[in-house]
């Protein structure tokens, strides 16, 4: 039962990522001449060049890049990507038969259709697979090099928004990397979606077993202990290591001052956490 929800729930954001994506290519990058990144930047940017349509070269894209998924990331991930191959370009001739846009300026064009792209991308990556287009390609160097794949999808669609440059002129490049931009930041902030921002403390003091009482009774977390050695005074010591939800973390500092005043403290925000005593969508 569990692995139909699974099945069903990647099916779901499969299907909406695309769609998502479909709407900012065809409301807002196509009809705005964004020079975004993914196969509708790469599209605008070749068809002074090759003078093919925007949307035959976006199939073109799609297909190329599906042959390289299957042969790099293997049949699994092909098989999903497969889905996404058909459904996008469903979705964008199927949006672009409305014949309609949003007339809005090529700014925020750029901006609200680079948001909508990385949300479309996040989605779809959150199933394991790819929308089918340029994403590929990350996918593939962020495989091979251990690099996040937002910093590939950054780079790669730098780079295709400078294929542009000759052509479309300084000010559309720009305006294209502010579309980049919002797209990159999005990719992250739904691929993190879901689980619980939260800091980390490691607490250094000679009364752990006072504070460890009130994290585990009073904050109701767990705790783990790091055995350490002082680098000065060479003594042995045992570092408390927790992890807390934000807002418990004023709690947790007036209880281990009131302690030990003398108590040592790092604290660093954790951008996600799930597990025991954390949710996770």
């Amino acid at each position: 039962m569990k692995n139909i929800r699974s099945h069903l729930s990647d099916i779901v954001l499969m299907v909406l990522g695309n769609l998502i994506l479909a709407v900012a290519v065809v409301f807002f990058i196509l009809p705005n001449n964004i020079l975004s990144g993914g196969v509708a930047g790469v599209a605008i940017a070749l068809y002074p060049i090759f003078k093919i349509e925007p949307e035959v070269m976006i199939n073109i894209i799609i297909v190329s890049s599906f042959i390289l998924g299957f042969v790099f990331l293997g049949k699994s991930f092909a098989l999903k990507t497969l889905a996404s191959s058909i459904l996008y370009p469903t979705f964008v001739n199927l949006l672009g038969g409305l014949n309609m846009s949003v007339p809005v300026d090529p700014i925020l064009a750029s901006i609200f259709g680079g948001a909508l792209t990385g949300v479309g991308l996040g989605l779809t990556f959150r199933t394991g697979a790819s929308t089918g287009g340029m994403d590929i390609p990350p996918l593939i160097l962020s495989k091979y090099t251990g690099i996040k794949v937002s910093i590939w999808i950054l780079i790669v669609d730098a780079i295709t928004v400078l294929v542009g440059l000759k052509t479309y002129g300084l000010n559309e490049v720009l305006i294209g990397f502010l579309s980049i931009y919002a797209a990159t930041h999005t990719v992250d902030k739904i691929q993190m979606f879901g689980g619980e921002e939260a800091k980390q403390i490691f607490i250094i003091s000679d009364k752990n077993d006072e504070i460890l009482d009130h994290i585990h009774e009073l904050l109701e977390r767990g705790s783990t202990l790091i055995s350490a050695r002082g680098g000065y005074t060479k003594d042995s010591k045992e570092i408390i290591m927790t992890v807390l939800l934000k807002e418990q973390y004023n709690e947790l500092e007036k209880m281990v001052k009131e302690v030990d005043p003398n108590a040592f403290l790092i604290v660093s925000n954790v951008t996600e956490v799930h597990g025991l005593g954390f949710y996770k969508i």
